[in-house]
């Protein structure tokens, strides 16, 4: 299942370029050409990892890291022009993870993305994920709730690890079709929807309260992490 990481650059080009090589190493790459569209892109959710450059129009990359972090803990990575060690070192007080300099490699930027996704979210790349007293073995795929044996179809399967991986954060429908492994196949809106019912009936999920797996409206839906526990 593919990390998902969001490119904040006004570099289309770079775009591009990155675009081909990460998702061949199981990282889906978001664009946003400016901070504006980044802030509402991670507002909506399922992103794993923030790459962010400091040099673009409008608000700059330090003015983002700020309103990032004054409500989201997401991994970023801070592209930086080769030289400018002033706002490297701005950046990681301010609450970056790490930083790579102008021009990079797509091999080491790829390297910095996986390590800043385990630093962040350790569950994320385990052979076994858990939350709200749920756990999934990914090598099994074996999944118990409070102790007991759950069975799920594969789609709610993938789901369910999509909501595990990123509990306690918003993750948008499209998303978590995707990750289930069903993005090439074209759906209306209520199939996700008809997935998640099954799979709150098969946790044991109150369809009403729905206090594990809860819905975000016009967004998609949160785990939450303290569920049950």
């Amino acid at each position: 299942m593919a990390l998902r990481a969001l490119l904040i650059d006004d570099d289309v080009r770079l775009f591009e370029l990155l675009d081909r090589y990460l998702g061949e190493n199981d990282v889906a790459l978001g664009h946003a050409p400016d901070g504006q569209r980044g802030l509402q892109a991670l507002a909506a959710g399922g992103f794993d990892v923030v790459l962010l450059d400091i040099m673009m129009p409008g608000q700059d990359g330090i003015t983002v890291l700020k309103k990032i972090r004054e409500h989201d803990g997401i991994p970023i990575v801070m592209l930086t022009a080769k030289g400018d060690e002033a706002d490297r070192i701005v950046g990681l007080e301010l609450g970056a993870d790490d930083y790579v300099s102008k021009p990079f490699s797509p091999r080491e930027l790829l390297a910095r993305i996986r390590a800043a996704a385990r630093r962040g979210q350790p569950g994320l790349m385990s052979e076994r994920v858990s939350a709200g007293g749920i756990v999934v073995d990914l090598g099994t795929r074996q999944t118990t709730k409070d102790g007991k044996s759950v069975e799920l179809t594969a789609v709610e399967f993938g789901i369910l690890v999509a909501l595990l991986r990123r509990a306690g954060r918003v993750v948008p429908r499209a998303a978590l079709l995707s990750e289930a492994g069903r993005g090439d196949v074209t759906v209306g809106e209520r199939t996700i929807d008809v997935h998640i019912s099954r799979l709150r009936r098969a946790l044991g999920d109150d369809p009403k309260a729905a206090t594990r797996i809860q819905t975000i409206r016009g967004v998609g839906y949160m785990l939450t992490r303290e569920a049950n526990e």
